[in-house]
């Protein structure tokens, strides 16, 4: 044990080609770091066994799958009891990624809310916190979130957030956490920094969607779990903590909004 602030990667893609044949080096190289858990996100249902079996080869690891919403009219559309049947999993702790992406993806805007509604029907049944992707689809994002949060509350997690101050507020109106990724790292970030520092602290988490968007001092080269420290040092700057204290928070907060990995974890 290392006096290293522990700290979780909340969102990352360990199946990725980038970490082929090296993921004992990356879990190790996160534990360096004071990284001592992963979610390892599942983009393609049918990915899910590799996907379940990184997360069972790997204590640190844990996992989440869902229909990426570029992926929404590639792929088979995803049904509830399809995600329920997944979520028995012991190490399965997220229902997602889904959203909408319309800054490639704009013409199957259709399947992508489709794909989202279901998802968000799985978050809302099985208790588990829905990951949300969310590019160049503002409105329509809070319009649905807003929408079927009056159905029926549900918890979530605006994963890699970079989208504008009237989302996040929705967002957060709906009791939703921000995941702050290597982008709010960015030098010419400075808006999407701001939006995070008008934030709760206690509705923040810290992720890498690694292999991509890796912080300085490591931008341009492959993103991997290790590298959230980086991330989690610009938060603390922005909340005008040190980064133990920082740390400790974002920890509570995953705690609180991925509750079936903390009781894992106390179990094990």
């Amino acid at each position: 044990m290392t006096d290293t602030p522990q700290i979780t990667d909340s969102h990352c893609h360990l199946d990725f080609p980038d970490f082929e044949g090296q993921l004992e080096a990356i879990v190790a190289n996160a534990a360096a770091a004071g990284v001592t858990r992963m979610v390892t996100i599942c983009t393609r249902l049918r990915l899910e066994p590799q996907v379940r079996a990184i997360a069972e080869a790997h204590a640190p690891v844990f996992y989440a799958a869902g229909t990426h919403p570029m992926s929404a009219a590639d792929e088979p559309q995803a049904t509830v009891d399809a995600l329920l049947a997944l979520a028995r999993h012991p190490k399965f702790v997220g229902i997602g990624e889904t959203g909408l992406d319309y800054h490639y993806t704009a013409e199957s805007a259709a399947a992508q809310q489709q794909s989202l509604r279901t998802h968000i029907a799985a978050a809302r049944e099985s208790g588990l916190p829905l990951i949300v992707h969310a590019r160049d689809a503002d409105a329509d994002m809070a319009r649905i979130l807003t929408e079927e949060h009056r159905h029926g509350a549900y918890a979530c997690v605006m994963h890699c957030f970079s989208s504008g101050a009237a989302l996040a507020r929705a967002a957060l109106d709906l009791g939703f956490y921000l995941s702050m990724s290597g982008i709010a790292a960015f030098p010419k970030s400075t808006e999407l920094r701001e939006i995070f520092a008008a934030a709760p602290l206690d509705r923040i988490l810290v992720e890498t969607d690694a292999p991509y968007l890796a912080p300085p001092p490591q931008r341009g080269r492959r993103n991997e779990p290790a590298y959230v420290a980086h991330t989690a040092r610009v938060g603390a700057e922005l909340f005008g903590l040190d980064y133990a204290d920082f740390a400790a928070r974002t920890q509570a907060n995953f705690d609180r909004l991925f509750a079936k990995a903390a009781r894992h974890e106390a179990a094990a």
